[in-house]
């Protein structure tokens, strides 16, 4: 596996590997990897020739007082596990190489509707962010494929849009979340819980999963299920932000004559902010 740090150098081996028509995925990452990043890896190997990762703490998705400057950097552990997995190139770039003026930031991507809700309301910023800096991702490698996890659903439905929008040559594939045995989906954040945090924690996806046996039962009183999500989260120990029942297709307000529908919650324990979601599919 070759590591680089330049888009020129990134961009010379792929045009090698253009010239004999082999196909590229890109799994986007922000590091300190995890198994559910290598699930990530082994679909992108699933469909094309070569895989490239990158690695890249990207401080535009980060609001004042969020944890940019404490977020994990572990980029010699993230070497060892994608040399394992097979990567052929990690692109591992230093801000400026991103944002050439830094101090700024350069050009936004926003996608109105879907970023400033959710997630979105309680983290303002975070999606222009996100959008931002894929897009820059996606001109720079210009991969045939890009896969993300599902466990950032909102951040999925964004990353689609814009490429929708933009009209961006690029797949997106959504990849399964990954999850501990007690159902807690893997995150990066999951290392900021203490032991009796860590033990909560899998209440989040607990109560999403009744939310969502409930609707497969036939419930369709959203704003009760609602209320009863949160207050399950708060007898779990969180500080939650939010629990709704949306839209699958575009996090929408649900009707009950809907078939594909998205259960999501996010919320605190300690200084770990949790986030999950649970796909109800009634077709």
């Amino acid at each position: 596996m070759k590591t680089v740090r330049t888009i020129a150098s990134l961009r010379e081996n792929l045009r090698s590997w253009r010239g004999f028509g082999e196909t590229i995925a890109l799994v986007p990452t922000m590091g300190n990897l995890h198994a559910g990043h290598l699930s990530l890896v082994d679909v992108a190997r699933a469909l094309a020739d070569r895989v490239v990762v990158s690695i890249f703490v990207n401080p535009t998705q980060f609001g004042p007082g969020e944890d940019f400057a404490a977020y994990p950097r572990t980029l010699d552990k993230d070497r060892r596990q994608l040399t394992r997995a097979n990567v052929d190139i990690l692109f591992a770039p230093p801000v400026e190489e991103i944002y050439p003026d830094r101090e700024h930031a350069g050009t936004v991507v926003s996608v109105p509707g879907l970023s400033g809700i959710l997630c979105g309301q309680f983290r303002p910023g975070h999606f222009d962010g996100v959008a931002s800096v894929v897009t820059r991702l996606f001109n720079i490698v210009q991969p045939d494929s890009a896969v993300f996890g599902q466990k950032d659903y909102q951040q999925l439905l964004v990353i689609r849009r814009l490429q929708a929008d933009l009209h961006l040559p690029v797949k997106i594939v959504a990849a399964p979340t990954a999850r501990e045995p007690d159902g807690l989906a893997l995150s990066s954040r999951n290392q900021y819980l203490d032991a009796a945090q860590r033990a909560m924690a899998p209440g989040l996806h607990r109560t999403l999963a009744e939310c969502a046996g409930a609707l497969r039962q036939g419930r369709r009183d959203f704003d009760a299920l609602e209320a009863r999500g949160m207050a399950g989260l708060v007898a779990a120990g969180f500080r939650p932000d939010y629990f709704v029942i949306r839209t699958a297709a575009d996090l929408g307000a649900p009707a009950a004559a809907n078939r594909n529908l998205v259960v999501l919650a996010a919320g605190h324990l300690g200084r770990a902010r949790l986030i999950d979601n649970v796909l109800v599919d009634l077709t």
